[in-house]
């Protein structure tokens, strides 16, 4: 059997080109714009403290699920041929703690500039990772069985919430 070339995207590479270009409009992109109102007075402040605060527990929460995966992880969505479903540790709590942590990251990094821009863009990484976590569940769900019922046990994104 023939592989199809990477630039193919055959495994859900286009997924990692489009998570790379929002990693980079986050970090790089323009923090602010005319018409866009800027943070003022306590509010700088109450956000730089809190997004800190949210940058470290997403630092947190994305190292714990990378971890608890270890062999299992995979920056593609397609599950690894030998993998195994992981349901216990910070998985308990939120089915894609990776995608939560990078999202909580950079919620907190919009906040700690005072960037409404890089909030707005933080939250255009949160509907890509709900978008990338719809695919990569089709593809657990027909990888295991038992999916399904931790499915309906366990939010996918936000704990307890969503």
């Amino acid at each position: 059997m023939t592989r199809k070339p990477l630039w193919k995207g055959s495994r859900g590479e286009w997924y990692l080109v489009v998570q790379g270009c929002l990693f980079l409009l986050l970090i790089f992109g323009p923090h602010t714009c005319r018409g866009v109102a800027v943070w003022s007075t306590p509010f700088t402040w109450i956000g730089t403290r809190g997004g800190g605060f949210l940058f470290l527990a997403g630092i947190l929460l994305a190292a714990a699920g990378s971890v608890k995966l270890g062999r299992n992880l995979t920056p593609l969505p397609i599950p690894k041929k030998h993998a195994t479903l992981v349901v216990t540790g910070v998985y308990r709590l939120v089915r894609h703690p990776i995608y939560s942590g990078i999202t909580l990251m950079a919620f907190g990094w919009g906040m700690w500039l005072n960037s409404w821009l890089t909030v707005g863009y933080a939250l255009l990484l949160f509907v890509f990772f709900d978008i990338k976590s719809r695919y990569e569940e089709r593809l657990l769900a027909e990888k295991f069985p038992e999916y399904a019922a931790y499915r309906k046990n366990v939010k996918k994104l936000i704990p307890y919430i969503y």
